[in-house]
C-alpha cells in the first residue's frame, strides 16, 4: 500500500504470520520485515535506529487496549505515531496434521492471551478443562505445534499462520463475537505522516495527559477544553503513572489535527491549567485486507 520507503526495516511483532505481520505486510508490502519477539523490543528497534518503523498492536475490540504498548510510549521512549491500521481478526483453531484424527482430544491449546480471551466461550464449551498455554504472539503458537508433532496440542491463530507452519484449521471462526478488530500503530522517531493515499477516516491525533492534581473537577475542565472546541473524543482511556495507587494519566484520541487552530488553542488551555500534554502525533487510519 505504501511505496514510498521500499527497503526500509519495519520491526513487527514476530514471528512472521502474526497478526501483526500481516498488518505491517499490508501497509509495507515491499519493504524488509524485522520479526521481533516482544513489544518493547519493536519499540526499542526505532530509537536505536535499527528500523524506520515499527509496527505494534494497540486495542482489540474485545479485550482493549495492550497495556504494555501505552505504558512503553509514555514511561520510555519518545516515538511519534505515523499511521494506525485496523485489522479484521479472525480466530481459528489448527492442529498438526500429524495428529488431525486426534484433534477432538487436543491436551493442550496454545496462543497469546487475547486470543484465548477473544474465544473463551468456545474454549470453555467444546474444550473444558484443556489447559490454556500462553505464547508471546498466535504465530509463535503455531510454530510451536508445528515444531511438536509428537504432542497433540493446537493452536489458535490466523489462516496465514496455519499455512505457514502447514497446520490444518480444523475449526473456523471460533473468535466470541463477529465484530473483532485490533488496532496496530505505525511508530517512527520523526513526527512525519505516511501518504494519505487509500486512508480511511478523518485524521487522528493520540494525547497522553497528565493532570496536576487530585482536584475536584480536573478531569472535567480537560474535557470541557474539548468541548466547548468542538473537538471530538472518540476516546479516553485512563493508565496508572506507576507511583503510587490511584494515581493516573489519560489517553485521549482527538478526530482533528494537531496543528489546526483549535487543537493548538487546546493546547494552550491545557498547560494553562497544569496539564502536561505529551502528543503522539497526527496520523491516518489504513484497513487490511481480510485473513
Amino acid at each position: 500500500m505504501i511505496h514510498e520507503y521500499s527497503q526500509q526495516k519495519i520491526a513487527y511483532l514476530g514471528p512472521e504470520a502474526s497478526f501483526t505481520y500481516i498488518a505491517a505486510e499490508s501497509l509495507f508490502p515491499q519493504e524488509q520485515h524485522i520479526p521481533m519477539t516482544t513489544i518493547p523490543e519493536c519499540i526499542d528497534a526505532v530509537v536505536e535506529g535499527k528500523v524506520k518503523y515499527a509496527v505494534v498492536p494497540l486495542e482489540n475490540a474485545l479485550e482493549g487496549i495492550v497495556p504494555l504498548t501505552i505504558d512503553y510510549l509514555y514511561h520510555e521512549v519518545d516515538l511519534f505515531v505515523v499511521g494506525e491500521i485496523l485489522e479484521k481478526i479472525q480466530q481459528h483453531l489448527m492442529v498438526n496434521r500429524v495428529q488431525l484424527a486426534n484433534w477432538h482430544n487436543v491436551e493442550e491449546i496454545h496462543s497469546h492471551s487475547h486470543a484465548l480471551a477473544q474465544c473463551h466461550k468456545y474454549l470453555s464449551y467444546r474444550f473444558s478443562g484443556v489447559p490454556l498455554i500462553q505464547s508471546s504472539s498466535t504465530s509463535a503458537a503455531a510454530k510451536f505445534v508445528a515444531e511438536n508433532p509428537d504432542r497433540c496440542i493446537a493452536a489458535i491463530g490466523n489462516s496465514s499462520s496455519a499455512e505457514k507452519y502447514n497446520l490444518e484449521i480444523v475449526e473456523k471462526n471460533i473468535h466470541d463475537f463477529h465484530f473483532n478488530h485490533t488496532r496496530f500503530f505505525v511508530l517512527s522517531k520523526q513526527n512525519s505522516r505516511l501518504p494519505i493515499e487509500q486512508s480511511i477516516g478523518e485524521p487522528k491525533t493520540t494525547l497522553m495527559l497528565t493532570l496536576p492534581s487530585d482536584e475536584s473537577g480536573t478531569l472535567h475542565q480537560v474535557l470541557s477544553v474539548f468541548a466547548w472546541r468542538k473537538l471530538n473524543l472518540s476516546k479516553i482511556e485512563s493508565r496508572p503513572l506507576k507511583t503510587g495507587l490511584g494515581q493516573y494519566f489519560f489517553i485521549a484520541d482527538v478526530l482533528a489535527d494537531e496543528n489546526h487552530v483549535m487543537m493548538r488553542g487546546a493546547f494552550e488551555e491545557l498547560k494553562s491549567i497544569g496539564v502536561t500534554v505529551k502528543s503522539l502525533g497526527t496520523y491516518y487510519t489504513y484497513n487490511t485486507p481480510e485473513t
